[in-house]
């Protein structure tokens, strides 16, 4: 028989097993939530442009959650700026960019490899080539070395959590990577596979918080390896940056969740891993609002121009430009309307009130408009055929000259 390793006295809680039977009905139905948002997003239907815009959003969040988090002092905007090879820095400053640029570039290969069908398996090379590009060219203590595994004790977080004994990093990481390949569904149950595919990343991500098996990035290197397990498991790429984003937003219940994995007994893990998919499923919703805004905005656009169709005259032309510019959702005053955009604003130069008022009873009319308060909005409700009622009656009446 093979004698104790140190970690087993020291860190009882790698273990190396998942009991899923001990998470609640609340999490499976949280990872319910999250398949069917991420398929949803998936089948999207966006203009180039919008999708562009939310890739960008979405990877400057991920991006900046995951390097702030490990105390990069960049904000947001500076580094969406990077992202778009805006953002110059003093040399003094530069290494923040240069973190920035080392995951930016292996996000965006894991995305390449994987449309592309190249060979992404975790190995433990893969995970050591993840450490060093993320270290590499930024400022190290003595004795870290990008991409080896560390040789000596490192006390890290809240409560001055120790790593598993040095000696054993390289053996641990290993028994990490084994295990993960080996958490797949039965042949029987392949609708496991998106579920099991998002608590692996969490549990890779607790697993390198507890081993700490590189003497630097351990948490950038955890979050690359949860970012290609969310892939490969089609989630699309905005939402597979969902997690660290979730994580730097809400960093101090982030520390207490991830202190209590190792700290509580029992050593349980179904707090972190609730708090993880919640935090997901959140952000998730509000990706699927954004996409839905959009599509209602297309589908609004397209609607108007159809009650116009063959109608071209200056009128009917400043009327369809009325309704398209005014703000949605928001009710504006008569006097208020020849100011929604400047093109608006253009048409009425020398038109007297009594033009404004003909447009407003003529789209009034069409239903393209509605009186909202002492205002009038624009009806964006006649094309929301599924979403709650927000209001019971429409008011057509004419308005007085």
């Amino acid at each position: 028989m093979a004698p104790n390793r140190l970690f087993e006295d020291t860190h009882p809680w790698l273990t190396f097993k998942a009991d899923l039977s001990r998470l609640s009905h609340v999490v499976w139905m949280l990872l319910g939530e999250a398949e069917s948002k991420c398929e949803h997003l998936a089948g999207a239907a966006l203009t180039p442009e919008v999708a562009a815009e939310l890739h960008t959003v979405v990877l400057t969040k991920g991006i900046h959650g995951t390097t702030s988090i490990e105390g990069n002092t960049l904000s947001e905007d500076e580094v969406r700026r990077r992202i778009e090879g805006e953002l110059e820095l003093t040399r003094s400053k530069e290494y923040l960019g240069t973190e920035i640029d080392n995951i930016l570039a292996i996000c965006n290969e894991l995305a390449l490899d994987l449309r592309d069908g190249r060979d992404v398996s975790l190995t433990v090379d893969r995970v050591k080539e993840f450490n060093r590009r993320i270290l590499d060219g930024l400022p190290l203590r003595e004795g870290v070395v990008p991409g080896e595994t560390r040789n000596d004790s490192v006390v890290v977080g809240i409560s001055s959590y120790r790593g598993a004994p040095a000696e054993d990093a390289e053996l641990l990481l290993d028994k990490m990577v084994r295990w993960l390949n080996e958490l797949v569904p039965p042949a029987e149950t392949p609708e496991m596979k998106f579920p099991l595919a998002v608590l692996k990343a969490i549990f890779a991500h607790l697993y390198i918080a507890w081993i700490h098996p590189f003497g630097d990035g351990n948490g950038r290197t955890a979050r690359m390896i949860e970012f290609q397990l969310m892939i490969e498991a089609g989630v699309p790429t905005p939402a597979a940056h969902l997690l660290s984003n979730h994580y730097n937003l809400t960093r101090d219940k982030y520390l207490i969740e991830l202190d209590k994995t190792s700290r509580v007994q029992g050593y349980p893990t179904q707090g972190f891993i609730q708090y993880a998919i919640q935090g997901l499923v959140d952000q998730l919703r509000e990706q699927i609002d954004i996409v839905r805004a959009h599509q209602l905005n297309v589908t609004w656009v397209n609607y108007v121009h159809d009650n116009f169709r063959d109608e071209d005259t200056p009128a009917k032309r400043r009327q369809l430009h009325l309704v398209l510019d005014m703000p949605a959702g928001v009710s504006v005053l008569k006097s208020k309307l020849p100011e929604v955009s400047l093109r608006v604003q253009n048409e009425y130069v020398g038109k007297e009130a009594k033009t404004v008022t003909r447009d407003i009873n003529a789209l009034l009319q069409r239903r393209l408009i509605v009186r909202d308060g002492r205002g009038y909005r624009a009806n964006r409700e006649l094309i929301e055929a599924f979403l709650p009622v927000r209001r019971t009656e429409l008011d057509v009446e004419s308005v007085a000259a």
